[in-house]
Formats: structure tokens, sequence, C-alpha cells
């Protein structure tokens, strides 16, 4: 379906605040209810106030038909939901290596979630000497984990995710103390449609640009 300039906006607005909640339904770990805990004392009820007067009776709620938000976007909700669960899982195996990994062994993790390109991208910038180096005289081990925190573009091919990655490294230099430090920081990554799937076709710092 053909969306004018302003029913694109409109879409994308809406999207990008229902994401938030759609997110946290469809892709964050959900914990089990929480069995209750007696209280260290016994609580004192105090005594119910009578109202003065009856309370007004509830208005009914508005009947009528919801909007769907995914008829006016050029992807479903299953599209959504599964890009979104490919983001997450590139974003745990991109954050995720040890020195004693070659190129090859740290991007084959990423095969079938990325495209032929960026992993021949992602396998360069793995064997980069001067960092590959550095990871190998400091024995460097890292893993991550990335959150989606809005969606921020889309078309009828790709949809564009801004990701908070966070990894923890551990170094151990020859002779000396092992230490690790977490970072933090803001991603933009692409996935793009490939058969009845998604990969990751970009990754690019969320101040780069990648909309």
């Amino acid at each position: 379906m053909d969306l004018t300039p302003a029913q694109r906006r409109m879409a994308f607005i809406v999207i990008v605040l229902a994401l938030a909640g759609l997110g946290a339904f469809l892709l964050w770990p959900r914990s089990s209810p929480a069995a209750s805990t007696p209280a260290a004392h016994p609580a004192t009820s105090a005594p119910a106030s009578v109202p003065s007067s009856p309370a007004p009776p509830a208005s009914p709620a508005p009947s009528g038909p919801g909007v769907n938000i995914y008829q006016l976007v050029p992807f479903s909700q299953a599209d959504l939901t599964d890009a979104a669960v490919v983001v997450r899982r590139f974003c745990s195996d991109y954050a995720t290596y040890s020195y004693t990994e070659s190129a090859g062994s740290y991007v084959g993790r990423m095969r079938g979630l990325v495209t032929p390109e960026l992993a021949a991208t992602l396998a360069q910038d793995y064997a980069t000497p001067g960092v590959a180096r550095t990871r190998t005289q400091q024995k460097q081990t890292a893993t991550g984990s990335g959150a989606i925190t809005a969606l921020r573009a889309f078309g009828a091919s790709s949809l564009t995710f801004l990701v908070t990655l966070n990894q923890k490294t551990t170094s151990t230099p020859q002779g000396g103390k092992t230490t690790a430090h977490t970072v933090s920081g803001n991603y933009a990554i692409t996935t793009a449609r490939s058969g009845s799937g998604w990969q990751v076709n970009d990754i690019q710092l969320a101040s780069a640009g990648n909309s």
C-alpha cells in the first residue's frame, strides 16, 4: 500500500512509541511471579473509611475497532518480531569473542544472521593486525548482549533498530593481573529481508547515521 508522506510520518511516530511496549513483551526476558514474602511484623489495618456519597458509575469503555498500526506500515508484526530476534542474537555473537578464536570462527557463529558482505567485513575487522595482536598478547575474552531501544527507520524490505550494546572484556597481560571492564555503546543495526527471514546487513554507531 502506498503511503503519503504524512501517513508515513504518523506511522513512524506510532511505531516508535509502540515498540517499547512491544519489545518488553516480545523481546525481554520474562520473570516468573515472585512468591509472596511474609511480613517481618504483623500489619495493623486502619478502619475502612465510609464514603460520604455513592461513587458515580464507571463510564462504559468506548466501543469500536482499535487501530491496527501494521496496516499503516510495510511490514507485519511477525516481521518486526523476527527481525528483532535476529538483532538480539547478532548482538550477543558480535560482542562475544576469545583471543583463541580465528576470524573464521568468530564470524562463523553469525552465519545465517548476517549477509555475506557484512560477514566479510566483520572478519576483516577482527583480523586487523594491530587489533588481533593486542587481543592475543593480552589474552582478551569478551561477552556481551544488546537491548533494542527503538525502531529508527523502516522500508519495504528493511528495518533499522537502535540498540544499546553492553560488553564485558577480560584481559590477562603476560605475567600480569587479570582485569575486567565493561563498556556500553549505542548502535544502529539494519536488517534486510532474506528469503522468508531477516539478516543483519549493517552496524554503525548510532551517531554515525545508518538511517
